[in-house]
């Protein structure tokens, strides 16, 4: 489960706040995750996202990908990067 979100004061984007609180009631098991995510000022929605994901026991690959504004060429490529680690995490188990 890869998940991502804008930081927006100082805060993970409220609508996946919302998703991460549903997907922890649900009490996925032996699940990988990681998270990515784009700020302007201040960007902790990454660091967020994470200990929400290592409170539900996931395996997080990576300490996630954060992009400051609009991804330019070598911020995409750090993105497929990260998809590439993730995609072989999920292989390897």
């Amino acid at each position: 489960v890869v998940v991502g979100a804008p930081t927006l004061n100082n805060q993970i984007f409220p609508t996946v706040v919302d998703v991460l609180t549903y997907m922890k009631g649900q009490k996925p098991k032996n699940k990988i995750g990681g998270a990515f995510g784009s700020y302007g000022w201040s960007g902790e929605s990454v660091k967020l996202i994470k200990q929400e994901l290592e409170a539900m026991n996931f395996a997080v690959v990576d300490p996630g990908v954060k992009i400051q504004y609009v991804p330019g060429a070598e911020a995409l490529n750090e993105c497929y990067a990260y998809g590439q680690t993730i995609g072989k995490a999920v292989l390897g188990r």
